[in-house]
């Protein structure tokens, strides 16, 4: 089976906690897992499937190398950097 590599900007709100539980409930198949926050959310710890994983600020390059990418910062937020996802090649 095949594993993805996944990104969620937003991963501290609301919304972003909720699709992370989803993927572990799931045992969705994921290689590597990328949280995306703004600048103020950057570097909190977040649990996923056991491990704790940094928060990292959102920038074009943390979508580089990404199978899916998803969005949870609100309408502007996702309007803006789902573009800059696709330019890196999702």
């Amino acid at each position: 089976m095949k594993h993805y590599n996944i990104a969620i900007l937003g991963a501290t709100g609301a919304v972003g906690q909720t699709m992370l539980r989803v993927l572990e409930e799931r045992n969705f198949p994921v290689d590597e897992i990328r949280l995306l926050a703004s600048e103020r959310s950057a570097g909190k710890e977040l649990e996923f499937m056991g491990l704790k994983y940094k928060v990292q600020p959102v920038s074009p390059e943390a979508f580089e190398g990404v199978d899916i990418a998803l969005f949870s910062a609100g309408g502007s937020r996702s309007k803006q950097w789902a573009p800059v996802a696709v330019e890196k090649g999702l």
